[in-house]
C-alpha cells in the first residue's frame, strides 16, 4: 500500500518545482522585454534634420538612423499637435472620437476640450499591465484634470507641461528670443493671434507630478536631463520613456550656447530656430549616451519622430520641410510627413532606408510586440507592429492605405500615390515618391485610381465619427495654382 506521507511529499515537491519553473519563465519573460523610448519633437520639419537634407547638424538624431532605419514616408495622423498626440497615444485614428481639429470648439466626443477622453487606453496603460515603469516627460497636451493627468493614464512619473510654455526666462543672461511668432493664423476672420483662451486644460507652467515647479534651466536641456535620470533609476527593469520635447515649437527662444553655434545665419528667426534644433539634438544625444553607458542599446527600442511638420511662420527661408511643400496645419506632405527613425541594435538592420509609408499609429502595436504582449487585438489598434517588416520576416507594405481628415479637407496615401480632397470642389492626385513637391496633378490620367482611393476613404469614414464642422481658426495656402483654406 503506498505511503500516503511519501505521496503527499512528492506532490508537494512537484508543485514547488512547477512554481519554480513558472517563476523562472516569468522572470525570463520580463528579462526579455525590451525598453521603449519615444523621442518626440514638436513642429520639427522633414527637412530640419541633417540626414533628411538640413544644413543644421543633428548628429545624434541622425545616429538613430545609422544604427537602425530611416523612414522616408513616416507620417503623423494630423498636421496639428493635439489630434496628432491623440493618435500616437492610443494607436487609433483620432477621428474615431471626433478629434480631428485643434480648435477648441471641436472637442473629442465625450471629453473636455483639448483632452483625450478617459475611456481611451494609452500605450502606458497597456505597458503597465505587463510590468513596465512608465514616464511621460515634456509636452502632454491631453488634459491635466483628475483622470486626464499623465499619472492617471498609466504613467508612474511625470515632469513636463500641459501644453506649450517658455523655454527660458527672458531675463536670464544670454537669452535670445523673438517677441512675436506665428502672425498668419486667422481666428474667426480676425488676423493675428488671440490671447490664451480661458481653458482649464491649457494651464501654463512646468509640473513635477501634479505640482508646479520653477523652470531653472533651458527647457530642452531640462527635459533631456529628466529623461537621463529616469533611465538611471529604472535601468534594472523594463521601462517606457515618452520624452516629448517642446522644441522647436514657438516661442522662439534659445540660450547663448546654442545661438553662438550658428553665426552664419543673419536672419534672427533662422538662427534661433537652428539653435533650438541643435539643443534638441543635444538632448537626444544625452539620452542615447545614457543607454550606451548602461549597456541598454541592444535592449531598447528607440523611436524618433515629430508631431507634425514645421510651421510656416518660423520657416522664413522655406527650407524646414524641404523637399516637401506645405507646413503644419495643412494636408500637404509638409504638414504630416516628418523625420521618423527607429533603432534597436542587434534586432533590426542598421543603416537602412525604408520607403513604404508608416504612421505614428504604429508606435503602440510595435511597443506591445517588443514588450511581449501577445493580445494586441484587445486594444483595437489601427496601427501595425513594424518589427517583422523591418527584419524582413514580412514582405510588402505595412499599410495598404493611410487616411487624414481635418473637417472638410482630407487625404489618402496608397502606395506611392496620394489623393488630396478639398471640400467637394477640388481633387488632386500626386505620385509623392516621384514628385514629393506635389506639383503634378495626375488625377485626369488615372481616374480609376482616384475612384479606388475615394472608395477606400469612404469605407474608412464609415467607421469614424461624423466629420467635424469647420473650426474658427484657419490658414490659407497658395501652391501650384491652388488657393486652399485649411481649418485647424
Amino acid at each position: 500500500m503506498p505511503d500516503k506521507r511519501l505521496d503527499a511529499a512528492l506532490r508537494t515537491a512537484t508543485a514547488l518545482s512547477l512554481f519554480a519553473l513558472l517563476g523562472l519563465a516569468a522572470g525570463a519573460a520580463q528579462g526579455d522585454q525590451a525598453n521603449i523610448v519615444i523621442l518626440f519633437a514638436d513642429d520639427l520639419g522633414y527637412g530640419s534634420v541633417s540626414s533628411y537634407g538640413s544644413d543644421i547638424p543633428t548628429p545624434h538624431i541622425d545616429s538613430i538612423g545609422r544604427n537602425g532605419i530611416r523612414f522616408t514616408s513616416g507620417y503623423m495622423t494630423a498636421p496639428v499637435c493635439n489630434p496628432s498626440r491623440n493618435g500616437l497615444m492610443t494607436g487609433r485614428y483620432q477621428q474615431r472620437w471626433g478629434k480631428e481639429l485643434n480648435s477648441g470648439v471641436n472637442p473629442p466626443i465625450g471629453a473636455a476640450r483639448g483632452t483625450l477622453g478617459i475611456g481611451h487606453t494609452t500605450i502606458a496603460n497597456a505597458l503597465k499591465k505587463v510590468g513596465y515603469a512608465n514616464a511621460a516627460i515634456g509636452k502632454w497636451q491631453l488634459g491635466m484634470r483628475e483622470l486626464l493627468h499623465p499619472l492617471d493614464r498609466g504613467f508612474d512619473y511625470f515632469v513636463g507641461m500641459s501644453a506649450g510654455m517658455n523655454y527660458l526666462d527672458p531675463k536670464w543672461p544670454g537669452a535670445h528670443y523673438l517677441s512675436v511668432d506665428e502672425p498668419k493664423i486667422s481666428q474667426g476672420g480676425i488676423p493675428g493671434i488671440a490671447g490664451l483662451r480661458e481653458n482649464p486644460d491649457r494651464m501654463l507652467g512646468l509640473y513635477r507630478g501634479r505640482e508646479i515647479v520653477p523652470l531653472e534651466e533651458y527647457l530642452t536641456d531640462h527635459l533631456g536631463n529628466e529623461g537621463v535620470g529616469f533611465i538611471e533609476r529604472n535601468k534594472d527593469r523594463p521601462f517606457f520613456l515618452y520624452l516629448a520635447f517642446n522644441a522647436p515649437h514657438s516661442p522662439m527662444q534659445v540660450t547663448d550656447e546654442y545661438y553662438q553655434r550658428f553665426p552664419q545665419h543673419e536672419n534672427e528667426t533662422r538662427r534661433i530656430y537652428a539653435g533650438m534644433v541643435s539643443a534638441l539634438d543635444d538632448a537626444v544625444g544625452a539620452v542615447l549616451a545614457k543607454l550606451r553607458e548602461e549597456g541598454l542599446e541592444e535592449k531598447t527600442l528607440v523611436i524618433f519622430a515629430s508631431d507634425n511638420g514645421a510651421t510656416e511662420g518660423n520657416d522664413v527661408e522655406r527650407v524646414h520641410n524641404r523637399p516637401l511643400i506645405g507646413h503644419k496645419r495643412n494636408l500637404y506632405d509638409g504638414g504630416t510627413r516628418v523625420p521618423y527613425l527607429v533603432q534597436w541594435k542587434g534586432r533590426i538592420p542598421a543603416g537602412e532606408v525604408y520607403r513604404h509609408p508608416v504612421s505614428s499609429l504604429d508606435f503602440f502595436p510595435t511597443a506591445l510586440a517588443v514588450a511581449g504582449e501577445e493580445d494586441a487585438a484587445q486594444y483595437r489598434l489601427d496601427g501595425v507592429n513594424l518589427i517583422p517588416y523591418l527584419t524582413g520576416e514580412k514582405q510588402g507594405a505595412p499599410h495598404e492605405y493611410l487616411f487624414w481628415r481635418s473637417g472638410p479637407n482630407a487625404a489618402v496615401r496608397y502606395g506611392e500615390w496620394k489623393l488630396l480632397m478639398i471640400g467637394s470642389d477640388l481633387e488632386r492626385l500626386y505620385n509623392v515618391e516621384r514628385d514629393p513637391g506635389e506639383s503634378k496633378d495626375m488625377a485626369a490620367k488615372h481616374p480609376d485610381l482616384v475612384t479606388k482611393m475615394k472608395k477606400a476613404f469612404d469605407r474608412w469614414g464609415e467607421e469614424m465619427a461624423p466629420k467635424q464642422p469647420r473650426g474658427v481658426r484657419s490658414v490659407e495656402t497658395d501652391y501650384n495654382g491652388d488657393h486652399i483654406k485649411w481649418f485647424i
